[in-house]
């Protein structure tokens, strides 16, 4: 007797519905709209991301950029230095007196200005107000100049900068411009003369916070990122991966644990703003930590990327098969061993890829950091975890509260550069992942 259960069903008793005709061709074409719908949206995203992109190089390229100007300085004489005679020393050529050859080579340019004193005043204002650190620095660096005329290249105002540049339309009333008829006669002079020319501006990242535009650079903001990412990577990788290591492979299935990953859970999606607030209730409050210090910068951070190196180091952690820890166990490797010498190795790249997005995540962020005090005006480069400082994200925050026309473009430079942080971290987590990223 055949038992029914095994008897192969009837195939013409298995009723199917069949498309054919219009039903197919509908179905056809809503999955073109679909697909259709999908490009669109792409398309859009890469439209306004190009925009957005795109608007930010037209304004922040020029900042990589200097104009400068040539003039013919008679340096102080070495008596005028050292009146007791002999070689003047270093403190004594910074103390000495730049900003009078400078003007008088200015004047002697441009002799018509020197009789007038609205003039005289304009005239000055064609080179940058640290034009005679500028000279002294000339100095310090060669000293053979002193007693001599040479010819050297000083940097030029932020007006007239902007003015070479195109910043400053010369085709407005004169009233309307920053720069008068007069100064744009001079610079048309010496532009004539060859005596104008654009360098690559160095001191955009060799020089710190400044309150005129043409001496402002980055190097204080980045050396503050450096140091506090620095100490968001030492706190928050560690206590990362430890944690997640605990919560996945050793932690017991209980009421606790899932409170615990609950709550992290939910601290990814805490505003960061919040961090700041903790950051200066215990950090600060507290503990009494200095203020705008990259310590305290790197350790709210750390707080605001733990919860994200521990969704994605424990992710990685339940991605290698059990079998590897199975065939471990087999061998008679314990526990830690287990995780310490097989588990954790080949969970390590994707540890890595997350640990590196939320290090990408802190170096954009401006939020805790403007609450522990970050955003005071640095101009000094730190030294140390413990020296005032800045960072970029609060730098550009800065910059682009300045009236200034010239910090526009310095403003967008700086988010230029904070992009390209970005993007070489996250193409790094990328080829971590490409690099050692295994399939069973």
């Amino acid at each position: 007797m055949t038992d029914a259960a095994t008897t192969p069903p009837d195939p013409a008793a298995i009723r199917r519905p069949v498309l054919t005709g219009p039903h197919l061709a509908r179905r056809y074409a809503a999955e073109r709209r679909f697909r259709l719908y999908g490009l669109a949206g792409i398309a859009f995203a890469g439209l306004m991301l190009l925009l957005l992109v795109g608007s930010i190089v037209q304004k922040g390229y020029s900042a990589f950029w200097q104009t400068y100007m040539e003039i013919e300085v008679a340096f102080p004489a070495v008596q005028t230095l050292n009146p007791d005679g002999g070689a003047p020393t270093e403190e004594q050529i910074r103390r000495s007196d730049y900003l009078t050859p400078l003007r008088d080579a200015l004047k002697e340019q441009f002799p018509e200005a020197a009789g007038d004193r609205k003039q005289r005043r304009m005239l000055y204002g064609l080179v940058s107000p640290g034009a005679d650190l500028a000279l002294r620095d000339m100095v310090l660096a060669d000293r053979s100049l002193l007693g001599r005329r040479a010819s050297v290249w000083i940097k030029v105002s932020d007006d007239v900068d902007s003015l070479a540049k195109g910043h400053i339309r010369r085709d407005v009333p004169e009233a309307n411009r920053r720069i008068n008829d007069t100064e744009l006669g001079w610079f048309d002079t010496l532009d004539k003369a060859g005596r104008i020319e654009a360098r690559f501006n160095v001191d955009l990242f060799t020089h710190g916070d400044s309150r005129e535009p043409v001496e402002a650079g980055i190097y204080g903001a980045l050396m503050g990122s450096i140091l506090t990412l620095t100490v968001t990577l030492l706190v928050s990788f560690p206590i990362g991966v430890m944690a997640a290591v605990y919560l996945e492979e050793f932690a017991p299935k209980n009421r606790l644990t899932d409170v615990i990953e609950v709550n992290i859970n939910n601290l990814a999606a805490v505003p960061s703003i919040v961090f700041g607030l903790l950051g200066l209730a215990v950090f600060l409050n507290f503990f009494g930590l200095p203020r705008s210090a990259p310590l305290v910068g790197g350790l709210v951070l750390a707080l605001m990327t733990l919860p994200t190196i521990i969704i994605a180091a424990r992710s990685a952690l339940k991605a290698v098969p059990p079998s590897i820890r199975e065939a471990a166990l087999g061998l008679g490797a314990s526990p830690l061993q287990v995780v310490t010498h097989h588990v954790l190795p080949l969970a390590m790249p994707g540890i890595l890829t997350g640990t590196i997005i939320g290090m990408a995540q802190a170096l954009g962020e401006t939020a805790p950091l403007l609450m522990i005090g970050m955003v005071a005006f640095i101009v000094d480069i730190p030294q140390g975890f413990t020296d005032p400082a800045t960072v970029l994200p609060v730098q550009i925050y800065l910059w682009a509260d300045s009236p200034e026309r010239a910090f526009v473009e310095r403003t967008s430079a700086a988010i230029l550069v904070l992009l390209g942080f970005l993007v070489v971290m996250n193409a790094l987590a990328v080829l971590l992942r490409k690099r050692f990223e295994r399939r069973w």
